[in-house]
């Protein structure tokens, strides 16, 4: 069973480490295209409003979507006072409680208080309020409900990991008090 536990980990995590690293590379067409943009309108006195906004779609982007990778990472922000000083145990008891009574809540509460906000601009096909603007505006907002549905997903790798980490600790213990009674 834990075999098992462990291959949906790994699938889980392949997948969050996958995105991350195609969404990393949008900040790279975020500065290419922020230079196109001043190029254009300071040196030619050109400029269209897609390309501004598409600097906002894309940063929008890195960050709903990255936001998962970066909790894989364990890059998250972290008051580790206690923790860093806690067993390997004790830690992943700690992620195993965040996880499930911070992580998930959180999560749930952002996607149902957005649901009713995505489809009332998805039933509209919402565009940009400027003329010439991106009419995906619906897109860019399903991002509201992509973002924590990742994060629930790296969530669930986390516990997956963190109950990986207690079973060989009892399975260490379990098997040094063998030892010592022989």
């Amino acid at each position: 069973m834990l075999q098992g536990l462990e291959a949906v980990q790994t699938a889980i995590e392949g997948f969050i480490d996958r995105l991350g690293r195609m969404i990393s590379w949008f900040t790279l067409v975020m500065v290419v295209l922020t230079t196109l943009i001043v190029l254009l309108r300071y040196g030619f006195n050109i400029g269209w409003i897609a390309m501004q906004e598409s600097v906002i779609y894309l940063h929008g982007a890195v960050f709903m979507l990255g936001i998962a990778y970066t909790l894989k990472a364990d890059e998250h922000v972290r008051v580790d006072i206690f923790y860093q000083r806690f067993s390997a145990k004790g830690k992943a008891k700690v992620d195993l409680f965040g996880s499930l009574f911070m992580l998930f809540p959180v999560c749930i509460s952002l996607f149902v208080f957005s649901l009713d906000y995505v489809i009332q601009s998805w039933s509209l096909l919402e565009g940009s309020g400027e003329a010439g603007g991106i009419p995906g505006v619906f897109m860019l907002k399903t991002l509201l409900l992509v973002m924590p549905t990742l994060l629930m997903l790296q969530g669930v790798a986390i516990i997956i990991k963190q109950i990986l980490i207690i079973a060989k600790a009892d399975a260490e213990i379990v098997t040094h008090e063998k030892g010592v009674q022989e």
